[in-house]
């Protein structure tokens, strides 16, 4: 790993570790019998001097705990990854509009959003868990038929329909005709939603790409490019 210290950059001193150039700070301690290093947020290198130390030595020992600082790089990069969570008054996407976590007021309780209650222990913390295990049964009420619906009035015949927590997909069809959808389509509009279900009921005839395939979407769905626009610049954490 190459550690090589940065002419300093305003007030902040930069560390090149593994070929990422990291903030570091330097703390001189008299009563410190060790060099300390700790990773602050963002990758704030903190270097702990103690009595008699150098700047020189500290980088040193910092190169001696590369690993450790690389694996402190991974664990917070992991963290920044997770999902932020949901508490009350959180605006959250349901069938494409922006709606908010409210209290339902009353002795049944729970958490309010458009049209749906959702019944939770606490209304304190985070919702996260419970408002998208609500949406996820949601999903499969409404996606599962729509799916064998629109199969139907295309004359297509469809081996099975599941709702699953894609992470990098919107929906999926296999070679032998089996339709996975991601339950995050209940956020989208329900002409999107529609877009994806009749997008994967095309591969039934053209398992690709191709013009032709595209040439069937546009026949089954005259908003599909309005869709894909609205689609684009979307993740699958929506909010």
């Amino acid at each position: 790993m190459q550690f090589e210290l940065l002419e300093q950059q305003g007030n902040q001193e930069r560390l090149v570790v593994g070929g990422r150039a990291l903030p570091v700070r330097f703390s001189h301690n008299r009563a410190a019998k060790r060099y300390i290093l700790r990773l602050g947020p963002q990758g704030l290198l903190k270097l702990t001097i103690p009595r008699r130390g150098t700047q020189a030595a500290a980088i040193r020992f910092a190169q001696g705990h590369g690993k450790w600082i690389e694996q402190q790089l991974q664990k917070q990069a992991s963290a920044d990854k997770q999902p932020k969570g949901w508490l009350l008054g959180t605006e959250i996407l349901f069938r494409g509009e922006k709606v908010t976590l409210a209290e339902r007021a009353g002795e049944a309780g729970g958490i309010l959003f458009a049209d749906q209650v959702v019944a939770v222990a606490t209304v304190n913390g985070d919702l996260r868990f419970a408002i998208e295990k609500h949406l996820r049964r949601l999903a499969e009420r409404e996606f599962v038929p729509r799916t064998l619906e629109l199969a139907a009035l295309h004359q297509l015949k469809v081996r099975a329909v599941s709702i699953r927590n894609q992470r990098t997909r919107w929906g999926s069809c296999s070679g032998k005709g089996s339709i996975s959808l991601n339950w995050r389509l209940i956020q989208t509009p329900p002409f999107v939603a529609d877009y994806i279900i009749l997008h994967e009921l095309m591969h039934l005839r053209e398992m690709n790409h191709s013009a032709r395939f595209w040439g069937r979407v546009r026949e089954v769905c005259p908003r599909y490019s309005e869709a894909r626009l609205w689609l684009k610049g979307q993740t699958l954490s929506l909010r």
